[in-house]
């Protein structure tokens, strides 16, 4: 807490530009000046090497650690990542309102969509979100996880709600927000031996068949099975891929 206050009032007693605060933050979360500069930014290296620089000079400490290949958040610079973020957020939600005023705000928000994880809570953001922006339609787009990636890279979509990827390298230079988390439950009939059970191992749940999702589809599905089981020899059996969950009797959880 006090690294962060004392971070919070150096960026206000030196007037650093939110544009040294945007480019600190991409380089930061993507631990490379140089993809940074390339991927995200689209600016000249060493220019944006000297803008960071400028702005240790102005805040007063140094705020990453660098290598020749990678940089480092110290712990001056974790605590000052967080307010710039903060700062950030604030700024941008100050230009949204005031373009919502003098109604030159985009009348359309592009949203990938993900209805497996969304479907309960997504009516609710809906409202909530109509409430704060009456003038802008939310356009939905039920993609694959990698479409909507994709499309957040290229511009098609503003945002997106997915489930991340397992491998890192997936997600270079796009920031998350997580909104929410769930257990992991192995979904059986009532009928089945295990729903006498509070809980299921991972062994056990591996000798039985499974019924899936459509890799064609779904295609992380598969990804995620694999990190699941990986510390079980035997792997499960999928006999049935099916287009999305409705088809699920009773869950219960699954455990290592």
């Amino acid at each position: 807490m006090f690294l962060a206050s004392a971070c919070l009032g150096g960026i206000l007693s030196s007037a650093v530009e939110l544009r040294h605060l945007r480019y600190f933050v991409a380089v930061a979360e993507m631990e490379n000046v140089s993809r940074a500069a390339t991927q995200k930014l689209h600016v000249a290296q060493p220019s944006l090497s000297r803008q960071i620089r400028d702005l240790e000079d102005q805040v007063g400490v140094q705020l990453l650690e660098r290598t020749a290949k990678s940089v480092r958040l110290t712990d001056a610079g974790r605590a000052f990542l967080d307010e710039a973020r903060a700062i950030l957020k604030q700024a941008d939600e100050a230009v949204l309102k005031a373009r919502v005023i003098a109604g030159k705000l985009e009348t359309e928000l592009r949203v990938g969509d993900w209805p497996l994880g969304t479907g309960r809570i997504m009516p609710e953001l809906l409202r909530a979100y109509q409430q704060a922006m009456p003038s802008v339609h939310v356009k939905l787009h039920d993609w694959s996880v990698d479409k909507n990636i994709d499309g957040v890279r290229d511009g098609r979509l503003q945002l997106a709600i997915v489930v991340p990827p397992l491998k890192g390298n997936a997600v270079a230079g796009l920031r998350f927000e997580e909104l929410a988390r769930a257990r992991v439950c192995l979904v059986i009939s009532c009928d089945h031996s295990f729903a006498r059970k509070q809980s299921v191992s991972l062994a056990d749940a591996a000798g039985e068949p499974f019924i899936g999702l459509m890799r064609e589809k779904y295609p992380r599905y598969q990804e995620y099975m694999d990190a699941t089981f990986a510390r079980v020899n035997k792997k499960p059996l999928i006999i049935e891929e099916h287009d999305g969950p409705d088809f699920f009797p009773r869950s219960v959880p699954a455990s290592e």
